[in-house]
């Protein structure tokens, strides 16, 4: 009930924080114990159960490797494969350490070389995967072959595990322990479609399975941009109107008609190679410039004139048409149902920075 008065309003709720729900017949009818992975229910014990989970994406390649080590039998329900590569992990020993503190500006160095390095790989991995390069996809699907091939021996689990769709599609993901945790003994991997949950199971066009516990690796919502904020702007026009066709905003951090209204992670502003963070750290530098900038100008309202949004989407989206993502047979998250991806930015990190550096005045309204 309380009213607070600010000159800028930044929105950072960014668009992966609301969980989806499968839409699956009795869905709510199960007896046993159900959760999203993103809402983990820590007093559900797995330790002997039968537990199912409904997904295989990214959620799934994390939590599964450490649920089957517990559950007495784990069940996937995977609908789609993905290209999986190895994430090449590995302890650091003692001895690593204790040399490396040898000469602390001399490891600071080093890690800031090495960190450089890994960020610069995986900028540079934008072009290799999600470009049309057909060089670059088709390395990445050969890495990611010969890392299943690795791992699992049987043929027609093979099978079930390899993707159909071009790679770089959906995310890429990383693991050394997904593969071998789907051929353990006590893991079933279930690719058959789901006709409904019922109070003990799962039941697929193949069979029913009965479960202690089920949790849904489903993902979240995304392209539907349902904030659990109701942001009016000028005129009173509802932010959720302005999206109503598909979201967008400027350099994914302002949208016309909502002066003073800074977002973090923002239309296309997602990634499928980097780090986040990154772009929200550029995000907050432009932000801190701006509000400078406005102070300087002895202003006090910022907008973004409408047509200058709308010449940054033009080209973001014809940017966007040449990747991966817009395959048309390839179905994600990152995009609405009529094709526009609302989530992510259509290169790499740093060209995103190199735009960011500069507040934009020309596209701005300062009043």
């Amino acid at each position: 009930g309380c009213v607070h008065q600010a000159d800028t309003l930044v929105v950072a709720l960014g668009q992966l924080d609301r969980p989806q729900w499968p839409q699956i017949a009795g869905r709510e009818s199960f007896a046993g114990a159900s959760f999203h992975a993103a809402r983990w229910d820590h007093s559900v014990d797995l330790a002997g159960k039968k537990v199912g989970v409904i997904g295989a994406a990214a959620s799934a390649v994390q939590l599964i490797p450490e649920v089957a080590k517990v559950a007495g039998h784990l069940t996937v329900f995977q609908r789609t494969p993905n290209w999986i590569g190895p994430r090449r992990d590995q302890a650091i020993s003692m001895e690593d350490k204790a040399l490396m503190m040898t000469d602390p500006p001399m490891v600071m160095s080093l890690a800031q070389r090495q960190r450089d390095m890994i960020f610069d790989n995986a900028d540079t991995f934008f072009w290799q995967a999600f470009s049309w390069t057909p060089q670059g996809r088709d390395a990445f699907a050969a890495l990611a072959r010969r890392h299943l091939a690795a791992q699992v021996a049987d043929p027609a689990l093979r099978a079930k595990l390899t993707p159909a769709y071009p790679v770089g599609c959906t995310r890429f993901l990383f693991s050394d322990d997904y593969y071998p945790a789907l051929c353990r003994s006590n893991v079933t991997l279930e690719t058959a479609p789901i006709s409904q949950i019922t109070t003990s199971g799962v039941t697929t066009s193949a069979m029913h399975h009965d479960l202690d516990v089920l949790i849904h690796a489903t993902g979240f919502e995304t392209t539907g941009w349902h904030w659990s904020l109701d942001v009016i702007g000028a005129g009173g026009v509802r932010l959720a109107d302005a999206w109503a066709d598909g979201a967008q905003a400027w350099r994914g951090v302002m949208v016309a008609g909502f002066p003073n209204m800074t977002m973090l992670y923002g239309p296309n502003t997602n990634l499928g190679h980097n780090a986040i963070t990154w772009m929200m750290e550029r995000q907050i530098d432009w932000l801190l410039a701006a509000r400078a900038g406005l102070a300087e100008r002895e202003a006090r309202v910022l907008d973004v004139d409408a047509g200058a949004q709308q010449v940054w989407n033009d080209r973001l989206q014809a940017d966007l048409a040449r990747t991966a993502w817009a395959d048309p047979g390839c179905h994600s998250w990152y995009k609405t149902g009529t094709g526009r991806i609302t989530q992510n930015w259509s290169g790499n990190c740093r060209d995103y920075g190199a735009v960011m550096s500069d507040v934009g005045w020309d596209d701005l309204i300062v009043r």
